[in-house]
C-alpha cells in the first residue's frame, strides 16, 4: 500500500465475473477505478467504476455510533471502538446469561465477500458464543442443492467457451445486469452463427442481440421445460445411449414430463406454443449447445423442480463431452476452501433459523413464538429492511424496544438505521480478502489499496477485538489480516490442486482442470456417488418436478431483479433515481397509466408509492421492479420487499419473491 500509484485487486462485489480492477490511488485516495487489461480484464461495470462514491459518500460510517434517539429515527452519538466494543460485548454475555445464547442471531450474508470476511472468523465467534445458526436461503439455496444432487460439485462450461456453441440458452439470468462479460462471447457466438435463445420475463437484450425470447411469466418455467422433454420422447430425440449409462432416474423425469405438451404449457406460461417448439427443436438440431441456468427460475415456490429440469437438458440430449457443450450454473464448483485445516473443528450445532423468514423471528406477534426469542441481532454482510421479503414485519421487529441490534456496516443503510450500534467497515478496497469467482475460473488475493477511511475495520478484525474481550482463546483471533490471507490461501484448491503463492500474497490466479478449461464427462465429471447423472434427485422430495400454481387474487405478477445500477443493495446510497415499476403497454393501457405516472402498486402484505415506466420490454402479466432498492427511492418509504411473501420453498426452505401478485392503480392527486 502506498500513498499514490495503481494498485491491482480483484472485485468481490455479487457477480460471477471475478473482474480484475486497477485503482488508482493518489495521495492516499482513490481517485479512480479501472479494469486491469494486463490481468485480462477489458472492462468494468459502471457500478465498480464509480465505487470512488461509495467510499468518500456523506453516508459513508467513519466513526463507531451508538443510538442516540429513538429505534430507526436515524439519530446516533460517536462513540470510541473501545467503548462500543465493550457496551456490545456486555449486552451480549447479558443476553446470553438471561435467555441462553440461542437468543444471539448472527445475520449475513457474503455473495459480495470472499472467503476471509465471511464464515470464517464471524462463525468461530458466534460458534464460541453458542449462538443460533443462520440458514442462509435469500438466494442460490434450490439451485447449488438440485446441482449438487444432480451432479454432485461439477464445474460449469467456461464462459470462454461459449464461442463455441451452436446454441446458447440464457434462461433466468441477465447478463446485462450481472456478468456482463457473457456478453460479448454470446456475441461473438452469434458472430459465428449461433442460435442465441432466452427465457426470462423480461427483454434484457437489444434488437437483433438474441434470435428468440421466450418471456415465460414466473413460476412457470417448469412446465416449459417438461413440455420440451416430452416432445424429445415422443419424437425419439433423446440421447438413450448416454442415459443409459450416465444416469439414474429418467423414467421418473419422463413420467412427470408426459402431463405437458407444448400447448397446456405455453398457456400456463403465456407464450406461443410455436416458439415453445421452435426452441426445443434448435436444441436437438445444434451442437455444442450449452445451457447458461441463472437464479432468477429459483425465485418461486416452483423454483427448484424448475432448475431439476431445465439442467437436465444436456444429459437428455447428449450434450455433453464437447467443449462449448452442457451446463453453467455457479463455478464455484471448481474450487474447494478446507475451512477446517485453517481453524481447526469446531462444534456449533445450536438450533438454524431461516434468514428469509426475518420478520416472523423478530415480530412477537407473528406465529409460534420462538424460544428463546432473539434478544440479540447482529447485522453485517447485509441489509435486510432492503433485501428480505416482508419488510414490515422486519421493521415491526427491529422497532422491538427488547432488541439488541449491532450493524457493521459501510454507509447509513435502510438496516443500520434501526441499529443500537453501528459500526463502520471497511470495503474491499481498504482491507484484506480472498476472492474465488463463481464464474470464471479466477481466484484472487485482496490487500489494501488504501488505508480505512475514517476508523473502519475488517470483519476480522472486529469479531477477533470482540472475541478478546470476551475471552475466546483460538488462535485465529490473534492473526494479522496479512497472515490470515496466506494461511486461508494455503487452504484453498483450485482446480484440483493447491492455489499458487501469489494468492496468498494478494495476486490473481487463472486455473482450470488437467491444464484446460472444463469440458463436462470429459475432464470433470459428475460427483456423485456412482459418478451418473441423477435425474430425480431425493432433494427434490416425494413428488419430484411436482408443480403448484401460485394462488393469489392478484393479476400481475412481480418480478424484483438484477438491474444495471445496483448489486443486490450496494450502491443504494449513490442511485437517488426515484424508484420504478415497469409494466407492459397492454397492461398500463387498462388501468390508465402512462410513463411518469405516480401509482400505487400493492397486494395483501403492503403497498409501494413510486412512479411507473411503460415498456414492450416487460411481458404483460408482469410488474417489473429493481431488487435491492432503498426506501428513499419510493415515494412512501416502501420498495419491492413490501410486497414479497416470506414463504419458504420445498427445497432449501429458499425465498419465494417472485410468487408476489400484485396490482398497480394511479395515486390519487
Amino acid at each position: 500500500m502506498s500513498s499514490s500509484g495503481t494498485h491491482v485487486t480483484t472485485c468481490v462485489l455479487d457477480c460471477p465475473d471475478g473482474c480484475a480492477l486497477a485503482v488508482e490511488v493518489v495521495d492516499g485516495r482513490v481517485a479512480r477505478v479501472g479494469p486491469a487489461v494486463a490481468e485480462g480484464t477489458e472492462f468494468i461495470c459502471a457500478k465498480v467504476a464509480g465505487f470512488a462514491r461509495r467510499l468518500y459518500h456523506e453516508e459513508r460510517i467513519l466513526h463507531p455510533l451508538r443510538r442516540s434517539g429513538v429505534k430507526g429515527g436515524g439519530h446516533f452519538a460517536v462513540v470510541s471502538w473501545d467503548e462500543a466494543l465493550r457496551e456490545i460485548a456486555d449486552r451480549l454475555l447479558e443476553v446470553r446469561e438471561t435467555w441462553g445464547g440461542e437468543a444471539i442471531l448472527p445475520y449475513h450474508y457474503g455473495g459480495s465477500n470472499g472467503k476471509l470476511t465471511e464464515e470464517l472468523l464471524d462463525d468461530l465467534f458466534f460458534a464460541r458464543l453458542g449462538a443460533s445458526r443462520l440458514a442462509k436461503t435469500i438466494c442460490a439455496v434450490p439451485a447449488t442443492e438440485v446441482a449438487t444432487g444432480m451432479y454432485g460439485k461439477m464445474p460449469g462450461v467456461a464462459f470462454e467457451d461459449y464461442p463455441r456453441a451452436k446454441c446458447i440458452v440464457v434462461w433466468g439470468a441477465n447478463p446485462r445486469g450481472s456478468n456482463i462479460h457473457l456478453v460479448p462471447h454470446l456475441r461473438a457466438a452469434r458472430e459465428r452463427g449461433a442460435f442465441v435463445a432466452t427465457v426470462d420475463p423480461r427483454d434484457n437484450f437489444g434488437p437483433g442481440e438474441v434470435d428468440l425470447h421466450l418471456p415465460v411469466l414466473p413460476g412457470q418455467d417448469l412446465p416449459v421445460a417438461l413440455a420440451m422433454i416430452d416432445r424429445w420422447r415422443q419424437r425419439g430425440e433423446l440421447d438413450a445411449a448416454f442415459l443409459r449409462a450416465s444416469s439414474h432416474g429418467l423414467e421418473t423425469l419422463l413420467e412427470r414430463a408426459s402431463d405437458w405438451t407444448p400447448e397446456r404449457a405455453a398457456a400456463v406460461a403465456g407464450v406461443p406454443a410455436r416458439d415453445l417448439v421452435r426452441l426445443a427443436d434448435r436444441l436437438v438440431e445444434l451442437s455444442p449447445a450449452v445451457v447458461r441456468c441463472g437464479w432468477g427460475l429459483e425465485r418461486n415456490r416452483n423454483g427448484a423442480q424448475a432448475i431439476a429440469a431445465v439442467l437436465a437438458i444436456p444429459a437428455l440430449l447428449g450434450k455433453f463431452g464437447v467443449r462449448g457443450g452442457g451446463y453453467t450454473l455457479s463455478n464455484n464448483g471448481g474450487s474447494r476452501f478446507r475451512r477446517e485445516a485453517l481453524l481447526g473443528p469446531f462444534d456449533w450445532q445450536t438450533r438454524r433459523l431461516n434468514m428469509t423468514q426475518l420478520g416472523r423471528l423478530l415480530d412477537p406477534t407473528a406465529g409460534e413464538p420462538l424460544s428463546p426469542p432473539v434478544k440479540a441481532l447482529f447485522v453485517y454482510n447485509a441489509n435486510p429492511v432492503a433485501s428480505t421479503p416482508g419488510q414490515a414485519r422486519i421493521e415491526r421487529g427491529l422497532a422491538r424496544d427488547d432488541l439488541f441490534t449491532v450493524v457493521h456496516e459501510q454507509v447509513m443503510t435502510d438496516t443500520a438505521r434501526w441499529a443500537d450500534f453501528v459500526l463502520p467497515a471497511t470495503t474491499f478496497v481498504e482491507g484484506t480478502d480472498l476472492r474465488v469467482s463463481y464464474g470464471d475460473y479466477v481466484a484472487g488475493g485482496i490487500r489494501p489499496a488504501i488505508a480505512p477511511v475514517g476508523e473502519a475495520r475488517t470483519n476480522m478484525q472486529l469479531f477477533a477485538a470482540l472475541a478478546r474481550r470476551l475471552g475466546m482463546l483460538d488462535p485465529a483471533f490473534s492473526w494479522s489480516d496479512e497472515e490470515l490471507l496466506r494461511r486461508a490461501a494455503a487452504a484453498v484448491e483450485l482446480g484440483g490442486g493447491p492455489a499458487g503463492a501469489e494468492v496468498g500474497r494478494g495476486g490473481r490466479q487463472r486455473y482450470g482442470f488437467r491444464g484446460s478449461p472444463p469440458v463436462q464427462f470429459v475432464n470433470v465429471r459428475p460427483q456423485t456417488p456412482d459418478g451418473k447423472v441423477q435425474l430425480a434427485p431425493p432433494v427434490l422430495g416425494p413428488e419430484p418436478y411436482a408443480w403448484r400454481e401460485p394462488a393469489s387474487r392478484f393479476p400481475l405478477a412481480l418480478v424484483t431483479a438484477a438491474s444495471s445500477r445496483l448489486i443486490n443493495s450496494t450502491f443504494g446510497e449513490t442511485s437517488v433515481d426515484t424508484l420504478t415499476v415497469s409494466v407492459h403497454p397492454d397492461d398500463a393501457a387498462r388501468r390508465g397509466l402512462v410513463t411518469g405516472a405516480a401509482v400505487k402498486v400493492a397486494n395483501d402484505l403492503g403497498e409501494v408509492h413510486c412512479r411507473v415506466r411503460v415498456s414492450t420490454k416487460v411481458r404483460p402479466g408482469v410488474a417489473w421492479m429493481p431488487k435491492g432498492a432503498w426506501k428513499r427511492s419510493s415515494l412512501n418509504g416502501a420498495t419491492s420487499t413490501a410486497l414479497c411473501p416470506d414463504d419458504a420453498q420445498v427445497v432449501g426452505d429458499a425465498a419465494c419473491f417472485n410468487d408476489a401478485r400484485v396490482e398497480i392503480e394511479l395515486l390519487s392527486a
